[in-house]
């Protein structure tokens, strides 16, 4: 009896720490609660924090370059022109990085201008760096801190009105990214996520072994989301407050995982652990 109740407790340990080692922690476009976000300073501190997963969004540039921004336009709440005055909120749509050269966007400044919704953010000189020269950069660190590579998860910022616009069409887009990840062999410890159908319904169709995500920010089924899709992804990434008991059992039933975003308090990662969720988006790393 005794013997059964050590090895019961055993597999319950193992079976645990089984569970905390497959759990992804991912930095929110690297750690925007604490860095200025998507710059290469922001991943750094992600990985210090012990995060595998380095979350960051991509858009395309005049010259065909894959920019690592968020946003399809200089914000007016992070960016700073090259003179180094501000962007207004009128005036920042006009900024957008698909007009503009590599070599221009790279002038202007994203890291100096607090962004008043994160208070405990350090600011410093920063720019929105090229996708390549980040993953180089991530990579060189991890292995001089002695940490494990990351993993990377990619967004890719498109809508159907803003094709041509903002943005090349799918095609194009996911043809330039992919043109990168592959130059920089990362394949196997990446996946690509989207709120927009049309780049995942491609890259499924033409690169079936690529992980993918897919954004929601509705109050729909799990199952009406990924009928609109048309195929079950790797991952399946809600806005947190959707997230219930049933919406992660129906997950894991069709073999996806679900991976929330962006939760930043300690006691909403905690609550979204207790529903078994498989990993956490935040912006505050620190709270794992």
């Amino acid at each position: 009896m005794k013997t059964s109740i050590i090895f019961l407790l055993l597999s319950f340990i193992i079976n645990m720490a089984v569970a905390q080692s497959n759990f992804l922690k991912q930095g929110h476009r690297g750690c925007r609660g604490l860095m200025p976000e998507n710059t290469i300073a922001a991943m750094k501190k992600a990985i210090d924090l012990g995060v595998q997963v380095l979350e960051l969004d991509v858009v395309i540039s005049k010259d065909k370059q894959v920019v690592v921004s968020h946003d399809t336009y200089f914000a007016a709440d992070i960016s700073l022109k090259p003179s180094g005055d501000t962007i207004s909120t009128e005036e920042a749509k006009n900024f957008v990085l698909y007009r503009m050269t590599y070599e221009e966007i790279k002038k202007y400044d994203v890291g100096k201008k607090h962004n008043v919704k994160f208070p405990q953010q350090e600011n410093f000189a920063a720019y929105k760096p090229l996708l390549s020269v980040l993953i180089d950069s991530a990579d060189i660190y991890a292995k001089e801190q002695g940490k494990p590579l990351p993993f990377y998860n990619i967004e890719i910022k498109s809508e159907q009105k803003t094709d041509g616009i903002e943005h090349p069409a799918p095609p194009e887009f996911v043809a330039l990214v992919l043109a990168v990840l592959k130059s920089k062999n990362i394949l196997d410890r990446m996946n690509i996520q989207s709120f927009d159908v049309r780049p995942l319904q491609l890259i499924h169709q033409q690169y079936p072994a690529i992980k993918l995500a897919y954004l929601t920010a509705n109050k729909k089924r799990v199952s009406e989301n990924i009928a609109e899709l048309g195929f079950t992804p790797y991952f399946y990434s809600p806005y947190y407050k959707t997230v219930n008991k049933e919406a992660v059992e129906f997950c894991h039933e069709q073999g996806m995982k679900i991976i929330p975003w962006t939760v930043n308090t300690k006691a909403e990662i905690e609550e979204l652990k207790n529903l078994n969720v498989d990993g956490i988006i935040t912006d505050y790393p620190n709270l794992f």
